[in-house]
Parts: structure tokens; C-alpha cells; sequence
């Protein structure tokens, strides 16, 4: 793998980053342990697999050309030891240690001049589970992508790539930095429709921004902490409100955070904001068998409806607006900013990341994105994989993330704040699970269907 220049979105992500507000996705992987497998071997097959992924051992460097840009090299100092540690968890309840543990790593940005990932062997007792923290910065992939590259440790994933290796199989040249001439043509029709696109998505962006922007809870000043707390839904019951009401199971999930925002506003003593809160839902523009790097991502707006009393109500306006959204389709609409990102030349991601950081609250309040995980059984050296947690960063003033994933029958959700902003996160995410077991309970009667096949 030699060199490829940062496409303009990955570009837009690594100058968005600063002290306080670091652009990494994140994965908390909770395994079971299994007789005989220590953390010492535990910690030499992190080192081993993630040394062999040759996406992991590329760093960011400035070009001459074009001014402004960066590309991917191999960073020919690389050293593993650099990016897999072992940190010990005190707390005789490892979930609360290790989540306590994660944010608090999750706070600290990655080094910019060497590969930008880091990993964490999260351990209690030898005998007991143990965790694994993933960090990867948003410029190195989007929440597709990521979990390819760090699928790279499963025992599963590692086995099928030696496969691969032993039968000689070429890996896959990155994108080059100049296209095949025979392909210029169909270069040139493409860039001058998405150029057109963003155009529209400009003015879209322009309508949709919000020039009042109270203070809220989730709007608040950025002070640089983290706090992490999780939730698990039942991925069954999940299926069963989906079939009853109808919609995706996606739309059920953005009902249920609703829900939970405005459980945990009134137990604040805070009133439903007289303008729900906005999230942004990120959407995947990337084709199958696309490029391991980069991002290829658009989103939806989408305005939670909190001031709704009744869960279905709320659920029935979610799914009414989410059908609109894809109506009108990933390219436009305001939420496709990533849009924007890709005309914009690098000195303008170099010199403009402050200004494009600070409207991000114009347009939206917070994030709520679902991340893709193989449906099969994952283990590491042998222990099974029993949960992993998804984190996505916090935006410029913002104070909240929400991510979720489903594996082994349940929806692992992950909550990332503001420390300082959001101190009760562990209420929030309480409120998430009997925000779910009540929509549960009016549609289904509180029945687990059998597993959807």
C-alpha cells in the first residue's frame, strides 16, 4: 500500500478535529472469558492482527499538491506497541469500570503524526470478561468501513484473511491519485452532477438553519470530557414493534431515543422544548464493494418528536418523517452536508474547519446513527464476543451522540456526552430501556416473539 490522497470529506473530519473536540468513532467490545486464555495472550493477539492490517499502519501526511491537501502513507516507523495497551479496570463491577474507563479515554484526541487509531485491552480479573476499546479517527473511515477494518481482530475475520493470504489472493491497490485517462470523461459528467447537488443542498442548508440557538442540554459549551454509558434492547422485541406498526427498525429506534430524551427531560424538571430537538442520522453513500478508506456518507434531518405524549404517536411521526426523507433521497435536503464537503477545494477544509464546526449547531442538536455488524458469532482468541457498543464523536457545541448496533439477539446502544454537560448520562440510558419496554408493552402486550429469521 503506497500513497493516496485524502478524499475531501476525510480531509473536512481530520482539520474539524481539536483538544476538545477530538473527531474519533469509537467501539467498546465486551467479551466472555474462555479457559486458559489470559490477558497477556489476549494483548499479543491485538498487537498481532491489527500490526497485519495494512490500513492501520498509514498516517497523515501535508502534500505540495494540491495546496492545502493530505495523503495516506506508510508510516515507516510503525510500531504496534505504540497503539494496543492493556489498562487494569479497580471496580468490582467491570461493566461500570470499563464504561468509566472508556470515556475517559475516548476524551483523549490521537496522536496526529502517527497512524490516527489506538486499542485498549480493558481487564478485571484474569478469569472474569474483559473488554476491548477501538478507536479510529473519522478521516480513516466512516461507521461502515470502521467496523470492516476492526473486524480484522475477530478470530473469524483474522482466519478467512491468512485464507486469503496463503492462496495469494492480491489485496486491493488504493484509489490512485490520478484516474485512468479512460476514465475521465465519466469523471467529468459525474463531478458537474454533484456539483449541481451541493448547489441544491446549499440552499437547503441556508433554509434550514436556525438562527435562534437557546442553550439546551445539548447544545451546551464543550468542556473536552467524556462520559460513556450503554443500554441493550431486546433485537427480537425490536422486530415485533416493527411488523405491528409498520416502518423499519431504524424508525422504531429513533421513536424510542425521542422517548427517552423526554423521560429524562422531565426528570430534570425541564418542560419539552417548544422546538423538538433535531438529530442528525447519517446515511451510507457507499456502494457495495467500495474502497476499505474513506467516507462516503450523507444524512437525514430529522426533528425528534419529544413534545408527543404518546409513544406510538411519537413512533407514527418518525416514521412519517423518515419516509419523507427518503423520498427525497440521501442527495438532498440540508442533512447532506458531507455533500458540500466533497466540491470544497483542501485549502477551504484547512482554513474554513472552524467555521464549518461552529454552524454544525445550526442544523442540528444531536447525533443518532446505526452502525452494521456481521450477523454472525465473533470471538477473540477463543472468548466470545458478548456485546459491543458503538461511539460516534460529539460535534462543536454539542453535547450528545447516540449509537447503536444489533449482535447476538440484542440492540447494544451507545451514549457519548459532554462530561461536564450531561453528568446524569447513566439516567439517560435508563431511560432508553424503559422508554423501549413500554412501546414493547403497548404494542405487543409485553410478548417475545420467537427470533425473526
Amino acid at each position: 500500500m503506497g500513497t493516496e490522497l485524502l478524499a475531501p470529506l476525510d480531509l473536512a473530519f481530520w482539520h474539524l478535529e481539536s483538544d476538545a473536540h477530538p473527531m474519533h468513532l469509537g467501539a467498546l467490545a465486551v467479551f466472555a472469558p474462555a479457559p486458559g486464555v489470559t490477558p497477556p495472550h489476549v494483548l499479543e493477539l491485538l498487537r498481532t492482527r491489527a500490526a497485519a492490517i495494512p490500513r492501520l499502519r498509514m498516517c497523515v501526511r501535508d502534500v505540495l499538491l494540491p495546496v492545502g491537501g493530505a495523503a495516506w502513507t506508510v508510516d515507516k516507523d510503525f510500531d504496534v506497541h505504540r497503539h494496543v495497551r492493556r489498562v487494569a479496570v479497580d471496580e468490582g463491577d467491570f461493566m461500570a469500570g470499563a464504561t468509566r474507563l472508556a470515556g475517559e479515554l475516548m476524551e483523549q484526541p490521537l496522536g496526529r503524526g502517527l497512524p490516527p487509531w489506538q486499542m485498549y485491552l480493558i481487564g478485571g480479573a484474569d478469569d472474569g470478561p474483559f473488554a476491548v476499546l477501538v478507536k479510529l479517527h473519522h478521516a480513516l473511515a466512516d461507521g461502515m468501513r470502521a467496523v470492516a477494518i476492526g473486524a480484522g481482530i475477530f478470530d473469524e475475520i483474522a482466519a478467512t484473511t491468512a485464507r486469503s493470504a496463503a492462496r495469494g489472493r492480491p489485496a486491493v491497490p488504493p484509489r490512485s491519485w490520478l484516474p485512468d485517462p479512460r476514465e475521465v470523461a465519466g469523471l467529468a459528467l459525474g463531478r458537474i452532477g454533484e456539483v449541481g447537488r451541493a448547489l441544491g443542498v446549499g440552499a437547503s442548508v441556508v433554509r434550514a438553519g436556525r438562527l435562534d440557538l437557546r442553550s439546551t442540554a445539548f447544545t451546551a459549551p464543550s468542556s473536552g470530557t467524556r462520559r460513556l454509558a450503554t443500554a441493550d434492547l431486546d433485537a427480537t422485541a425490536l422486530q415485533r414493534i416493527r411488523r405491528a406498526e409498520g416502518g423499519t427498525a431504524n424508525d422504531v429506534l429513533l421513536a424510542v431515543v425521542a422517548g427517552a430524551l423526554r423521560r429524562w427531560m422531565a426528570e430534570r424538571g425541564e418542560a419539552p422544548a417548544a422546538t423538538d430537538p433535531r438529530a442528525l442520522v447519517p446515511v451510507s453513500r457507499r456502494r457495495p464493494g467500495g474502497a476499505v478508506s474513506g467516507n462516503r456518507l450523507s444524512a437525514y434531518l430529522l426533528d425528534l418528536p419529544v413534545g408527543a405524549a404518546d409513544p406510538r404517536e411519537r413512533l407514527r411521526a418518525v416514521r412519517g418523517a423518515m419516509d419523507r426523507n427518503k423520498a427525497a433521497g440521501p442527495l438532498k435536503g440540508a442533512g447532506a452536508v458531507a455533500v458540500l464537503a466533497d466540491q470544497l477545494h483542501p485549502l477551504a477544509h484547512r482554513f474554513g474547519a472552524p467555521l464549518a464546526a461552529n454552524a454544525a449547531r445550526m442544523l442540528f442538536d444531536l447525533l443518532v446513527t446505526s452502525v452494521p455488524l456481521p450477523r454472525s458469532a465473533l470471538s477473540l482468541g477463543g472468548c466470545p464476543l458478548s456485546a459491543l457498543y458503538p461511539m460516534a464523536p460529539l460535534a462543536r457545541g454539542q453535547s450528545l451522540a447516540v449509537a447503536l448496533s444489533t449482535y447476538g439477539g440484542r440492540v447494544h446502544v451507545g451514549l457519548v456526552a459532554d462530561g461536564k454537560a450531561l453528568p446524569d448520562l447513566d439516567r439517560l440510558a435508563g431511560a432508553v430501556q424503559e422508554e423501549f419496554d413500554e412501546l414493547r408493552e403497548l404494542v405487543t402486550g409485553g410478548r417475545v416473539a420467537a427470533p425473526v429469521s
